[in-house]
């Protein structure tokens, strides 16, 4: 049976630089991997590559073995697929609720107004914000908020589309040490309720290797482990490349 993600031969060059090169990593269903590597390793590109913002240069990328080239960016929402970013991405004009409304787009095909007026959509986006402990914040404007629960509502925001696969871009990047804690928790819940397969982009070690049942490295573009977590903790390469020797 193959991998609900299969990444073949991914390369993309911007310029002349090559961002990406020949990287081949499979991610298996139910499971939490983590895609780390130092700052510049290609590892949010690749999450790009994987939501279409960007094209590819050459190789294969398919999802429950559809081929994920062939569709547009606003298409993967339909295929439950959700992400968060590096740099938090909210509507800051709006309130918590409503940003958490607009991951329930996929649902919908007319338009934000009818959004906005149907309770299914207000149930299942307070469904996520209880469900992260967030309820208490529903109808406080998202800019109030201090940054670690901002990117507590953009992960409530990806899980109100009941997402298959679910991309966090530096989940850690940004809390504090308790709240790095809690997001271990939330992680592991998150795969077990909603039966979620979870890539997980991080620099935070002690979390990758806490929540991670399968960890990919990169570095200057290019995959140079893969494995389990206790496997790629001793790989001499990955200790020369990211992890260091102390």
């Amino acid at each position: 049976m193959p991998a609900l993600l299969e990444i073949r031969d991914l390369s993309i060059r911007f310029g002349g630089i090559a961002a990406l090169s020949d990287v081949s990593f499979d991610i298996e269903e139910g499971h939490v991997a983590g895609l780390i590597g130092p700052n510049g390793a290609g590892k949010t590109t690749c999450f790009n590559c994987i939501t279409r913002l960007y094209q590819p240069t050459s190789g294969r990328l398919a999802f429950a073995g559809d081929d994920l080239l062939r569709h547009a960016p606003h298409e993967l929402a339909g295929k439950r697929i959700a992400r968060t970013f590096q740099n938090v991405a909210l509507f800051d004009r709006l309130s918590t609720l409503d940003n958490v409304m607009v991951g329930y787009h996929v649902r919908y095909a007319r338009g934000a107004a009818r959004l906005r007026s149907d309770d299914g959509g207000r149930r299942a986006a307070l469904e996520a914000l209880d469900y992260l402990g967030l309820g208490e914040h529903a109808n406080r404007p998202v800019r109030s908020l201090p940054f670690g629960t901002r990117k507590m509502v953009e992960l409530a925001r990806a899980l109100v589309a009941r997402p298959r696969l679910l991309l966090l871009d530096e989940p850690a990047s940004g809390l504090t040490t308790a709240e790095v804690a809690a997001l271990a928790d939330v992680v592991k819940r998150i795969a077990a309720d909603y039966s979620a397969t979870i890539v997980m982009v991080e620099h935070h070690m002690q979390l990758v290797m806490n929540v991670c049942d399968h960890v990919i490295v990169l570095a200057s573009g290019r995959k140079i482990a893969d494995g389990p977590p206790e496997a790629v903790q001793r790989d001499k390469g990955v200790i020369e490349a990211y992890l260091g020797t102390a």
